[in-house]
């Protein structure tokens, strides 16, 4: 038995241990795995578990590091990823019936970059259906729990991906985020989301539901974590025509936690409009601390967002529709109900809608940009609410009622249509023990800063030790 349990250790301090032969990556993919059998079966964020899998790739990494081989800090360190990535020979099923025997001939390309740096696939990850959902909540496979209160929702459709962090079943996860996606579930779980800029992590090999909007990206327990990700999640890919040929840094050299001098814009309206009165507090006292260490912070106004909202909501669903076109006219009795739903009314928006929305986006990115002429970051709440029960619908916010799906993404789908980087992280706990989180926000290709400001502002955060109690 290994005396310090390494599934709770950050990745960095895993790397530093398999380095030196401390450990090995054997004994580290049995423990993972270990758990997973254990505790899982609560929470239900796997899919597809792979343990024959995963400790032939262990063994294998063993025998290089043993032989001096060492291939870097991601060799031997395991990681899942939302079954929506594309995996060479293992069931992709993207949350479906429809696609439960889909076996891909490639990986997608994060895939390939992970196990080329040694990295050890653990499983794939449980979602909303075809990722159309902010609940993962899923009908063919099972809803995905919370793993703070096992009668609430984990968020989605990265749900399993946040879950499966928070349970300490892998040290990274992957996830996507077409409209919130990231960013939710790991607000209502607790952990820490990177929703890169549009074009910085490669889609090739990622099923589609919205083309101009998906944004593949790393999840995490801390901000480190995440920057030692995009290390080797960044960068151009030919496969994938919309990467773009920008430099990638070395994100952990970013790291700091002092923010003398850095302005952080918090928006005076919208954000801070109809939110429940623990995370208006809870942000509010992120704030004060990040003015603590140094950062200059500033009103900032910014333009009509339920109009960008509105076009967000139709490209998504026009692309979905159009993505998700093949299944629904043939298979739709497989569809989950919300997906056929979200399908019909995808498929009746005119071009004309969808070519307007797509005006307005262009509209919010000359907007965006402009309000980053007076601030390097933008923060605000992630998610109005808390995680919201498996059979809540609505939500009184303001003293009106919201549908569940509309409150998660309020906050969200504006920088998925702008394209901007977005990071989610733990600012705090409700009264009743849920996760709240805060968002941070970046100019485009400027995840630096934004990890900057995760960063500086996790290490002195009192909370960054509680974990679920899950057993």
């Amino acid at each position: 038995m290994i005396p310090n349990d390494p599934t709770t250790w950050t990745i960095s301090v895993l790397a530093r241990a398999l380095r030196k032969k401390e450990l090995s990556p054997v004994e580290v993919t049995r423990t993972f795995l270990e758990r997973i059998e254990t505790h899982d079966p609560k929470i239900n964020a796997f899919i597809t578990i792979l343990p024959r899998q995963a400790l032939k790739a262990a063994r294998q990494a063993e025998k290089e590091i043993l032989q001096g081989r060492y291939l870097g800090a991601w060799h031997g360190i395991p990681f899942a990823a939302k079954d929506l990535f594309f995996t060479k020979g293992i069931r992709t099923t993207c949350g479906s019936k429809i696609l439960t025997d889909f076996i891909p001939r490639y990986s997608a390309s994060v895939i390939e970059r992970l196990l080329a740096a040694g990295a050890i696939l653990l499983g794939k990850l449980n979602m909303h259906e075809f990722a159309f959902g902010a609940t993962s909540i899923n009908p063919h496979f099972g809803p995905v729990r919370n793993p703070w209160d096992f009668g609430r929702i984990s968020g989605g459709s990265s749900g399993g991906s946040a879950a499966a962090l928070a349970c300490s079943f892998a040290p990274l996860t992957l996830g996507t985020d077409s409209g919130g996606s990231i960013r939710i579930p790991a607000a209502l779980c607790g952990i820490a989301g990177l929703k890169p800029t549009y074009g910085r992590i490669s889609r090739f090999g990622v099923y589609p539901l919205s083309w101009s909007l998906d944004h593949p990206g790393p999840m995490a327990k801390n901000v480190a974590d995440l920057a030692q990700a995009m290390n080797i999640l960044a960068g151009f890919d030919p496969r994938d025509p919309t990467t773009a040929k920008v430099p990638v840094p070395d994100y952990t050299q970013a790291l700091t936690q002092d923010l003398s001098g850095l302005r952080l814009g918090i928006p005076d309206n919208f954000f801070f409009e109809r939110i429940d009165e623990e995370i208006h507090s809870a942000v509010e006292k992120a704030i004060r601390d990040l003015k603590s260490l140094g950062a200059k912070v500033r009103p900032i106004s910014v333009p009509n967002l339920p109009e960008a909202t509105a076009a967000a909501f139709l490209i998504l669903y026009a692309e979905g529709a159009a993505s998700l076109d093949k299944w629904y006219r043939i298979r739709p009795q497989d569809m989950g109900d919300d997906i056929r739903n979200r399908l019909s009314l995808g498929s009746a928006i005119k071009a004309t809608h969808y070519l307007k929305a797509q005006r307005i986006r262009r509209k919010m990115q000359e907007y965006f940009l402009n309000i980053f002429k007076a601030a390097d970051a933008l923060v605000t709440p992630q998610v109005p609410i808390t995680a919201p029960k498996l059979d809540e619908k609505k939500v009184i916010l303001g003293k009106r009622p919201e549908e569940v799906p509309s409150a998660l993404t309020r906050f969200t789908r504006i920088f998925n249509l702008n394209g901007f980087p977005c990071l989610s992280l733990p600012c705090g706990f409700s009264s009743s023990g849920m996760p709240i989180g805060l968002q941070v926000v970046g100019r485009p290709f400027d995840e630096e800063t934004v990890l900057k400001v995760g960063h500086a502002y996790e290490s002195q955060a009192p909370w960054k030790t509680q974990h679920p109690k899950i057993s």
